[in-house]
């Protein structure tokens, strides 16, 4: 049995990990956290903490984990980069599961965009356009970083030095270095994400949409149990469903 904490229970998504976990009859709620509690007085009680906070908080979480040898599972997204560096320093000491999205559909996404990117080659303009719910706080998001990180990788390029969000005015011609990143806010939308090939003549588009915040809940609790049986080191989803 592996016993999970969650942190940002009272959220949109640690709302959905409570009501996922009755499916996972191999875990159990070792408790909750959200703004306020103490992580402190409850986590000697769990094999690992599933976060679903907020960006700033992770780190101390992360920090805490590796102080009691408790393994972590980040869903949080909008990490600087600081923060990232300050998680990843802990992958020595504890299995970190750090994913952008949870979402098996969504996985299989990155995987087939790197397949796409590889096979069209530098032809192909990329763009990416995601849409969330009105209420979220970070843009690009996380999902859509991820995506964009891929194709740079791909070609072997700085995303810093060609990322492109959005484009106003006269911006002149489009260069082919440059990878496009939009981001659309509006109604309930859980979150749909789109890779554009654009090449004259075609186009190929790779689109995933979620419907449910369950399946990234699925997700999560999937990867809990997966993470308390590997050696420290900083994972994805992709190792989770193995993928790589």
């Amino acid at each position: 049995m592996t016993r999970i904490l969650i942190t940002g229970a009272k959220g949109r998504m640690g709302q959905a990990l409570l009501a996922c976990a009755p499916q996972h009859p191999e875990l159990t709620i070792a408790g909750t956290l959200d703004l306020g509690d103490d992580p402190r007085a409850v986590i000697d009680g769990a094999d690992a903490l599933v976060d679903f906070s907020v960006h700033t908080a992770t780190p101390g979480l992360a920090a805490l984990c590796a102080e009691r040898g408790k393994a972590m599972v980040i869903g949080t997204t909008g990490h600087t980069e600081a923060e990232r560096s300050e998680i990843s320093n802990f992958k020595s000491q504890i299995p970190i599961v750090l994913a952008s999205n949870f979402s098996t559909g969504v996985n299989t996404l990155f995987w087939l965009t790197r397949q796409a990117a590889e096979i069209l080659g530098p032809g192909f303009d990329l763009e990416i356009v995601e849409m969330h719910h009105r209420m979220k706080k970070d843009a690009p998001s996380g999902t859509a970083k991820t995506l964009a990180e891929i194709l740079a990788g791909v070609r072997r390029q700085q995303l810093s030095a060609v990322a492109r969000h959005g484009r106003d005015g006269i911006v002149g011609e489009r260069t082919a270095s440059e990878i496009g990143i939009h981001s659309v806010r509006g109604g309930d939308v859980v979150g749909d994400h789109t890779v554009i090939f654009a090449a004259p003549g075609e186009r190929l588009e790779l689109t995933h949409k979620a419907s449910s915040r369950a399946t990234l809940a699925q997700g999560a609790l999937r990867a809990a149990q997966w993470v308390v049986r590997q050696k420290p080191g900083l994972y994805d989803m992709l190792d989770v469903l193995g993928l790589k």
